[in-house]
Protein backbone atom coordinates (compact mmCIF):
# COMPACT_ATOMS: atom_id res chain seq x y z
CA UNK A 1 0.00 0.00 0.00
CA UNK A 2 1.01 3.22 -0.61
CA UNK A 3 2.05 5.57 2.31
CA UNK A 4 0.43 8.51 1.00
CA UNK A 5 -3.36 7.37 0.84
CA UNK A 6 -5.39 7.69 4.13
CA UNK A 7 -7.29 4.94 5.26
CA UNK A 8 -11.14 5.06 3.90
CA UNK A 9 -13.72 6.91 6.30
CA UNK A 10 -14.60 4.55 9.51
CA UNK A 11 -18.22 5.47 8.58
CA UNK A 12 -17.69 3.00 5.49
CA UNK A 13 -15.86 0.79 7.08
CA UNK A 14 -17.93 0.54 9.92
CA UNK A 15 -21.32 -0.34 8.06
CA UNK A 16 -19.52 -3.29 5.75
CA UNK A 17 -22.17 -5.74 6.80
CA UNK A 18 -24.90 -3.70 5.28
CA UNK A 19 -23.11 -3.26 2.13
CA UNK A 20 -23.24 -6.22 -0.80
CA UNK A 21 -20.22 -8.19 -1.81
CA UNK A 22 -20.70 -7.75 -5.50
CA UNK A 23 -22.14 -5.12 -7.97
CA UNK A 24 -21.43 -1.85 -8.93
CA UNK A 25 -20.65 0.75 -6.47
CA UNK A 26 -19.75 4.82 -7.63
CA UNK A 27 -17.12 7.12 -5.14
CA UNK A 28 -18.06 10.52 -5.79
CA UNK A 29 -15.79 12.92 -5.77
CA UNK A 30 -13.40 10.49 -5.03
CA UNK A 31 -9.84 12.47 -4.94
CA UNK A 32 -7.28 9.68 -4.49
CA UNK A 33 -9.46 6.82 -4.29
CA UNK A 34 -9.06 5.61 -0.75
CA UNK A 35 -13.12 4.71 -0.87
CA UNK A 36 -12.85 3.84 -4.66
CA UNK A 37 -9.81 1.04 -3.49
CA UNK A 38 -11.66 -0.09 -0.35
CA UNK A 39 -14.68 -1.33 -2.30
CA UNK A 40 -13.10 -2.55 -5.54
CA UNK A 41 -10.78 -5.16 -3.08
CA UNK A 42 -14.05 -6.12 -1.67
CA UNK A 43 -15.07 -7.48 -5.25
CA UNK A 44 -17.26 -4.57 -6.39
CA UNK A 45 -17.53 -3.37 -10.04
CA UNK A 46 -16.03 0.60 -9.42
CA UNK A 47 -16.81 3.78 -11.03
CA UNK A 48 -14.70 7.02 -9.57
CA UNK A 49 -15.49 10.11 -10.37
CA UNK A 50 -13.47 13.76 -9.55
CA UNK A 51 -12.73 16.85 -11.08
CA UNK A 52 -9.04 16.27 -10.51
CA UNK A 53 -7.14 14.76 -13.39
CA UNK A 54 -3.74 14.06 -11.09
CA UNK A 55 -5.97 12.73 -8.21
CA UNK A 56 -7.61 10.22 -10.99
CA UNK A 57 -3.61 9.03 -12.39
CA UNK A 58 -2.22 8.32 -8.96
CA UNK A 59 -5.89 6.64 -8.02
CA UNK A 60 -5.15 4.30 -11.35
CA UNK A 61 -1.54 3.50 -10.54
CA UNK A 62 -2.65 2.15 -6.73
CA UNK A 63 -5.23 0.49 -8.29
CA UNK A 64 -3.20 -1.27 -10.42
CA UNK A 65 -0.22 -1.62 -7.77
CA UNK A 66 -2.74 -3.35 -5.47
CA UNK A 67 -4.21 -5.54 -8.68
CA UNK A 68 -7.23 -3.84 -8.46
CA UNK A 69 -10.02 -2.26 -11.14
CA UNK A 70 -11.22 1.17 -10.81
CA UNK A 71 -12.88 3.02 -13.68
CA UNK A 72 -11.61 6.55 -12.86
CA UNK A 73 -13.57 9.66 -14.89
CA UNK A 74 -12.92 12.91 -14.73
CA UNK A 75 -15.56 15.47 -14.47
CA UNK A 76 -16.59 18.74 -12.52
CA UNK A 77 -19.75 17.41 -10.19
CA UNK A 78 -21.37 20.95 -9.88
CA UNK A 79 -21.01 22.29 -14.03
CA UNK A 80 -20.79 18.70 -15.82
CA UNK A 81 -21.63 15.32 -13.98
CA UNK A 82 -20.87 12.75 -15.87
CA UNK A 83 -24.19 10.97 -17.05
CA UNK A 84 -25.41 8.67 -14.23
CA UNK A 85 -28.20 6.26 -15.30
CA UNK A 86 -31.03 5.15 -13.72
CA UNK A 87 -30.58 2.12 -11.50
CA UNK A 88 -27.07 1.73 -12.37
CA UNK A 89 -25.28 1.25 -8.75
CA UNK A 90 -25.50 -1.57 -5.88
CA UNK A 91 -23.19 1.28 -3.45
CA UNK A 92 -22.97 4.96 -4.00
CA UNK A 93 -20.35 6.80 -1.60
CA UNK A 94 -19.83 10.18 -1.06
CA UNK A 95 -17.66 11.63 1.62
CA UNK A 96 -16.85 15.47 2.60
CA UNK A 97 -18.42 16.25 -0.59
CA UNK A 98 -21.66 18.09 -0.90
CA UNK A 99 -23.37 19.69 -3.55
CA UNK A 100 -27.52 19.44 -3.10
CA UNK A 101 -28.53 19.71 -6.62
CA UNK A 102 -27.11 15.89 -7.03
CA UNK A 103 -28.96 14.36 -4.58
CA UNK A 104 -31.95 13.24 -7.04
CA UNK A 105 -29.55 11.85 -9.33
CA UNK A 106 -27.43 9.78 -6.91
CA UNK A 107 -30.81 8.34 -5.89
CA UNK A 108 -32.30 7.66 -8.61
CA UNK A 109 -28.46 6.28 -9.46
CA UNK A 110 -29.25 3.79 -7.10
CA UNK A 111 -30.97 0.01 -7.66
CA UNK A 112 -33.61 -0.95 -5.42
CA UNK A 113 -31.96 -2.48 -2.55
CA UNK A 114 -28.78 -0.29 -3.34
CA UNK A 115 -27.11 1.59 -0.84
CA UNK A 116 -26.23 5.31 -0.30
CA UNK A 117 -23.13 5.96 2.17
CA UNK A 118 -23.10 10.15 2.65
CA UNK A 119 -20.85 11.71 5.28
CA UNK A 120 -19.98 15.67 4.96
CA UNK A 121 -19.14 18.39 7.45
CA UNK A 122 -22.15 20.37 8.96
CA UNK A 123 -22.40 24.22 9.58
CA UNK A 124 -20.79 23.44 12.86
CA UNK A 125 -17.36 22.16 11.37
CA UNK A 126 -16.65 26.27 10.28
CA UNK A 127 -15.75 27.17 14.17
CA UNK A 128 -13.06 24.34 14.00
CA UNK A 129 -11.52 25.78 10.36
CA UNK A 130 -12.33 24.53 6.90
CA UNK A 131 -14.59 24.01 5.06
CA UNK A 132 -16.45 27.62 6.59
CA UNK A 133 -18.43 28.43 2.94
CA UNK A 134 -22.14 27.59 3.90
CA UNK A 135 -22.71 25.78 0.60
CA UNK A 136 -20.63 22.95 1.40
CA UNK A 137 -21.54 22.64 5.26
CA UNK A 138 -25.45 21.07 6.18
CA UNK A 139 -27.70 22.43 8.46
CA UNK A 140 -28.78 20.21 11.52
CA UNK A 141 -30.86 17.28 10.43
CA UNK A 142 -30.82 18.33 6.97
CA UNK A 143 -29.28 15.04 5.38
CA UNK A 144 -31.59 12.94 6.38
CA UNK A 145 -34.28 15.38 4.22
CA UNK A 146 -31.27 15.65 1.53
CA UNK A 147 -31.71 11.23 1.21
CA UNK A 148 -35.60 11.57 1.38
CA UNK A 149 -37.55 9.17 0.24
CA UNK A 150 -34.36 6.67 0.94
CA UNK A 151 -34.58 4.27 4.09
CA UNK A 152 -31.95 5.10 6.44
CA UNK A 153 -30.36 2.20 8.12
CA UNK A 154 -27.83 4.56 10.64
CA UNK A 155 -27.17 7.88 10.99
CA UNK A 156 -25.42 10.13 13.00
CA UNK A 157 -24.62 14.00 13.57
CA UNK A 158 -22.69 15.71 15.78
CA UNK A 159 -18.33 15.76 16.50
CA UNK A 160 -16.84 12.66 15.87
CA UNK A 161 -12.71 12.74 15.32
CA UNK A 162 -12.38 15.99 16.19
CA UNK A 163 -14.97 17.04 12.88
CA UNK A 164 -18.60 17.97 12.91
CA UNK A 165 -20.02 15.98 10.53
CA UNK A 166 -23.80 14.26 9.54
CA UNK A 167 -23.39 10.42 8.33
CA UNK A 168 -26.12 8.07 7.02
CA UNK A 169 -26.24 4.81 5.55
CA UNK A 170 -29.45 4.45 3.41
CA UNK A 171 -31.38 1.86 1.48
CA UNK A 172 -33.45 2.69 -2.21
CA UNK A 173 -36.66 0.54 -1.36
CA UNK A 174 -38.60 0.95 -4.26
Amino acid sequence: MSPDLASPAAWLTGHADLLPRRGRALDVACGRGRHALWLAARGLDVVAIDRDGEALAALAAEAAYRGVRVDTREGDLETSMPPLAADSFDVIVVVHYLHRPLFPRLRDALRVGGVLVYETFTRAQARRGRPTNPAFLLEPGELTTLVTPLEVLARREGTFDEREVASVVARRIG
